[in-house]
């Protein structure tokens, strides 16, 4: 199966970027290239083998999580102290919008 150019501007318009005329020559070869390859693997035979759940058999080991002491009532002060950068009372952070 291959790509055309239709289906390379269909895609980039569904993932909102723009290509330029030699990025969709050139997405038009890889994609196609892709396609062909999951093509190839679809012809591997599979009778045999047992379909898998999971890509492993690693087991969480993190701790359960459980609620800790709920009444912060008096230890602002203490977390404020905690706190790397303080201002006017509160916790300075990094602003994230610009």
């Amino acid at each position: 199966m291959s790509i055309s150019r239709k289906d390379v501007k269909h895609i980039a318009h569904l993932a909102r970027i723009e290509l330029t005329p030699e990025e969709e020559t050139k997405f038009e070869k890889e994609l196609s290239a892709i396609l062909g390859f999951v093509e190839k693997l679809n012809e591997v035979n599979t009778d045999n083998i047992e379909p898998m759940t999971g890509g492993t058999i690693l087991q969480n080991i993190m701790r359960e999580d459980e609620p800790g002491d709920k009444n912060l009532q008096g230890k602002e002060a203490a977390l404020l102290d905690a706190a790397p950068e303080k201002e006017r009372g509160y916790v300075r952070v990094k602003a994230v919008f610009e």
